[in-house]
């Protein structure tokens, strides 16, 4: 890892790639967004924003434009193709079996987690902040995958960490209602509040869908400065970018799905 990048370690198949972004990339954001912030949603100059998001493209050299979605905590899942275009599908998860095409989670303290089929033939990517995670984001991304849950490898990204994240009673009853052993994901710090471990709830939840090869997760962003985090910036915060790709060369899968259509 160097400042400017992550790249997950995981035994993934060699035509998949991702990386995630750190602030110190090849960015011009000013401050507070300095430098490479790549959400446009964050109150940065759009024509900077999109200068980053230019450099992102050129840097890691993507095969296309990285196709960003306007995330709202939900859990609609995008079936995305590599066309060029200026749409942003509401969804907090995107799915793909085309080579070429890169799928883009933006995350600031929020949990992005990577897919990939472990033969190489499709990739996914999920934004799941607590919302999304409670109400099945994860869950509904496996869904669009046509790779069986036991056959995918989940990554999980850069997040606020478990000792930096207490929560309210809102959160805790979200997850122990559907899961009661989840409440051995958070912790009692004062009257109602708790400290809550995201990437052990999402660990949980990829489990019981049946993943069970899941990496990741050593990343708190409220600590490491090197990443956006809402919680410790507050609304001046800027956006990290978790990005997958297939490699261009790599065989076409035949699949019935249809492509830039969104699904919930």
């Amino acid at each position: 890892m160097n400042d400017s990048w992550i790249f997950p370690d995981w035994p993934a198949p060699p035509q998949v790639h991702a990386a995630i972004t750190t602030r110190h990339g090849p960015g011009i954001s000013a401050p507070p967004f300095e430098r490479f912030n790549l959400g446009l949603r964050s109150g940065d100059a759009p024509d900077a924003v999109q200068s980053n998001r230019g450099a992102l493209q050129q840097v890691l050299g993507l095969p296309s434009a990285p196709r960003w979605l306007h995330q709202v905590h939900g859990v609609n899942v995008a079936q995305l193709g590599p066309l060029p275009s200026t749409d942003e599908p509401e969804a907090d998860a995107a799915v793909s079996h085309i080579p070429g095409t890169v799928l883009a989670i933006l995350t600031a303290d929020c949990l992005p987690v990577l897919f990939c089929a472990d033969d190489g033939s499709e990739i996914g990517a999920a934004h799941a902040g607590w919302r999304g995670l409670a109400a099945g984001v994860l869950e509904a991304t496996l869904t669009q995958l046509e790779t069986p849950p036991g056959r995918l490898l989940a990554w999980l990204g850069p997040c606020i960490g478990a000792a930096s994240y207490e929560v309210g009673e809102e959160v805790r009853r979200n997850f122990m209602a559907t899961d009661p052993a989840s409440a051995d994901c958070f912790v009692a710090t004062r009257s109602g509040h708790w400290l809550c471990d995201l990437p052990a709830l999402a660990r949980r939840r990829l489990q019981a869908a049946g993943v069970t090869r899941i990496h990741g997760g050593g990343h708190d962003t409220f600590v490491d400065t090197r990443f956006y985090s809402y919680r410790r910036e507050g609304a001046s915060s800027g956006r990290l970018a978790s990005v997958i790709w297939l490699d261009p060369s790599s065989r076409t899968v035949e699949s019935s799905r249809t492509v830039d259509q969104n699904s919930k």
